[in-house]
């Protein structure tokens, strides 16, 4: 059973210490719930390199989330006032906003899930973050109780980002920033390599790690593989969110495996 509680928000998890999610490609709720039932702290659903948009489909794995007490986080298509309005109001715990590169660009994805003071963000009460304006709904409350509900998650997975680090960092609101490796290592073209074996994709994570922890910001790492080694080293230099593998990533070793015993039989 699910040791935590539909009342327990992911920034109260993060508050704990580290969390532990997985990324989600497919357009099922069933890894979701699964992911939930085990108690992981989150999951982050990808509508940036998949088929779901945030639309209706996105709207079924959130009340999936809902349903099995687990955060949802969105990464979005881009820097998209629809896309990270809409998210937020479907339900999202979050949104994770890909390919940032510069201060101008952290300030409108602020400008866009936060309400005033923080920010601008759009507001309808016919959503579910606004409950539907049913019983006891108060524009003030709402406003307030969602700027502090909203997890905002920038990805630092360009040389442009690490250009312009301590300007993005800066900007007000960020929970969290998740790195991405492989982003990276094709913006210097440099191979890709998840376990981090590149030096200067290493040194970038812990230049991350230590910028972000000096402004009381989280950060995000896949770990690969997705084992106790490795999830050992990445929360000894720091990291603080880890996502360990997807449910391509285990239907792919699943897969691997079958074919290994297949060839074994033959």
């Amino acid at each position: 059973m699910n040791p935590n509680t539909p009342h327990t928000s992911l920034k109260a998890r993060m508050a704990r210490g580290t969390t532990f999610g997985m990324n989600i490609y497919s357009t099922a709720c069933m890894a979701i719930e699964v992911a939930g039932n085990w108690g992981l702290d989150f999951v982050f659903i990808d509508a940036e390199h998949t088929a779901l948009g945030v639309d209706s489909q996105m709207e079924k794995l959130l009340l999936a989330a809902n349903s099995a007490a687990i955060p949802g986080l969105v990464r979005v298509r881009g820097t998209l006032e629809w896309d990270i309005r809409k998210a937020l109001e479907m339900g999202a715990a979050g949104v994770i906003v890909p390919q940032v590169h510069t201060a101008a660009q952290m300030r409108e994805i602020i400008r866009y899930s936060k309400f005033p003071p923080l920010g601008r963000r759009g507001g309808d009460s016919s959503v579910r973050s606004a409950g539907y304006a049913g019983p006891g709904f108060d524009w003030a409350t709402y406003t307030q109780a969602e700027n502090t509900r909203s997890v905002i998650v920038p990805m630092a997975e360009s040389y442009e980002f690490f250009d312009n680090i301590d300007e993005i960092l800066d900007v007000e609101g960020i929970d969290a920033v998740h790195f991405g490796p492989a982003d990276y290592s094709l913006s210097r073209q440099l191979p890709v390599d998840y376990r981090l074996g590149n030096p200067e994709v290493l040194q970038r994570l812990q230049l991350l790690i230590e910028k972000c922890h000096a402004r009381s910001i989280q950060v995000m790492v896949p770990c690969f593989p997705a084992d106790q080694a490795t999830a050992q080293r990445l929360i000894e230099m720091g990291s603080d969110m880890l996502l360990m593998g997807s449910d391509l990533s285990w239907l792919n070793q699943a897969g691997q495996q079958i074919a290994a015993l297949k060839h074994a039989l033959a």
